[in-house]
């Protein structure tokens, strides 16, 4: 993957990392206050979706290495 590119996909990761983050906050806060628990399945749906685009962008950086 050439330099550029690595650099765009670090710096994708690292925004997607920080904003399921903000979720895990904003879930921990919903739950502390009594929110709706429909809109807290959401929102760890919403997280949830962004662990798995996590993990694709984690499986670009790493490249895997057969043993």
């Amino acid at each position: 993957m050439p330099d550029q590119e690595q650099a765009e996909v670090r710096l994708e990761f690292a925004r997607l990392r920080q904003e399921h983050a903000d979720f895990d906050a904003a879930i921990n806060a919903m739950m502390a206050t009594g929110c709706d628990p429909l809109q807290i399945q959401r929102m760890k749906k919403k997280k949830l979706t962004l662990k798995d685009k996590l993990k694709n962008l984690e499986d670009r950086i790493v490249p895997d290495i057969i043993a």
